[in-house]
């Protein structure tokens, strides 16, 4: 399924795919956020953090009547305040998806999936 946005120029189709890329791509920019992880671990068999190419795997993207809803599925560096963090993913999230596509997010669910210790 896709979003539809009517101009006066005709229709602009957007797929869940892009605005998961779109949603994916804010979320890994945020300081705290390791990378994102598979929204089903068990049946897609990773454990690993996702890359670019399968920020799908990641979100889920469902359609409402003013709007779209989005569960995002992150794993969050050690020591860091995961309420925070979480916040911080909800807000940018939100704001890409109005200026970057002209799509109101309606909710961001944040799922933490799983904390890492990064080595440095």
């Amino acid at each position: 399924m896709a979003v539809k946005i009517k101009t006066q120029f005709g229709t602009i189709d957007i797929s869940n795919e892009v605005i998961a890329t779109v949603v994916g791509g804010a979320a890994t920019e945020i300081f705290g956020i390791v990378g994102m992880a598979s929204k089903s671990q068990i049946r897609d068999n990773l454990n690993d953090i996702l890359k670019k190419e399968n920020y799908s795997r990641g979100v889920i993207v469902r359609q409402e009547d003013n709007g779209v809803a989005i569960d995002i599925y992150i794993i969050v560096s050690y020591g860091i305040k995961i309420s925070e963090v979480s916040r911080n993913v909800q807000e940018i999230v939100k704001y890409n998806l109005e200026t970057m596509l002209g799509v109101t997010a309606n909710t961001v669910n944040v799922f933490v999936q799983g904390v890492r210790v990064l080595n440095d």
